[in-house]
């Protein structure tokens, strides 16, 4: 499969990632990996309700979104932060859940995709935006 083109630098210009996960220690590191390839992290959440206020305040153009947030649902989240205002952000839904488990769940959900923990990375995270552009653009 050819590699699809994509400067991460564009997405990050848009606003920066907001990571959402109950998981502290697993935000840190997502975190850390993130910066290191040269993302704009804006910060971290761990709630629901945290996560709806910092996306108000920071604007990110993308959101991680744990599928399993404690006793709350990551695909409850991603319908509070997708709006409908225009201005979404790309919404990505990450777990340690294999995609097939999940594939159901997600058919009927505003994200843009599902990337499982183990293969988080900015290049993974730009291919999901490149995709999630191109067809709300009609291409």
């Amino acid at each position: 499969m050819t590699p699809i083109p994509f400067c991460n630098s564009e997405w990050v210009a848009l606003g920066g990632v907001l990571v959402v996960d109950d998981n502290l220690a697993f935000a840190d590191v997502a975190r850390g990996l993130l910066e290191r390839q040269g993302e704009r992290v804006l910060g971290t959440a761990c709630t629901s309700a945290e996560a709806v206020e910092l996306a108000d305040e920071l604007r990110p153009a993308v959101i991680l979104v744990d599928l399993a947030l404690g006793d709350e649902c990551g695909l409850d989240l991603a319908h509070l932060l997708a709006g409908g205002d225009g201005r979404a952000p790309v919404i990505i839904l990450i777990s340690a859940y294999s995609p097939h488990d999940i594939a159901e769940l997600m058919a009927a959900s505003p994200v843009a995709g599902f990337l499982p923990k183990s293969d988080l990375s900015s290049d993974a995270i730009g291919q999901i935006v490149w995709h999630s552009r191109h067809i709300s653009a009609g291409y």
